[in-house]
């Protein structure tokens, strides 16, 4: 029998939670630095479209990159977390609980993510709500 089973148990699932997180921000960002795929197919006028088409590229790689360098903090995080509570529960050790600074720095950061796609995405389609037919 594994001494402190449950702890070690309930340790791992927070870990493997940390990873699935991690894995959902960097499929993410690779689908928003994808994501100019879109927006080269979307565009339909040529000079104009083009210098905002770049810009767009350029926005959409940089966010996608950061989001798969996110994930891969969170990951490397997590693993460090993982590791030393292991080790504490393994030495019987008692620790005063450090808070959710973790935690809440993750939700602050996608919440501002997702305020940012907002206001990105609700831009595009006001612009193409004034652009003229052709």
């Amino acid at each position: 029998m594994i001494p402190h089973f449950s702890d070690h148990a309930a340790n791992e699932r927070t870990y493997l939670a940390w990873v699935r997180t991690a894995i959902a921000v960097m499929a993410f960002g690779f689908l928003i630095e994808r994501f100019d795929l879109f927006i080269a197919y979307a565009s339909t006028s040529a000079s104009h479209a083009a210098r905002k088409l770049h810009l767009h590229l350029r926005t959409t790689e940089w966010i996608g990159l950061l989001l798969i360098v996110f994930g891969a903090l969170i990951i490397l995080l997590a693993s460090a977390r993982f590791l030393r509570n292991r080790r504490d529960i393994a030495l019987a050790r008692t620790e005063a609980y450090a808070g959710p600074v973790g935690e809440k720095l993750l939700a602050a950061i996608l919440v501002l993510l997702g305020l940012f796609l907002v206001v990105y995405v609700g831009q595009e389609l006001a612009a193409l709500g004034t652009q003229p037919e052709t």
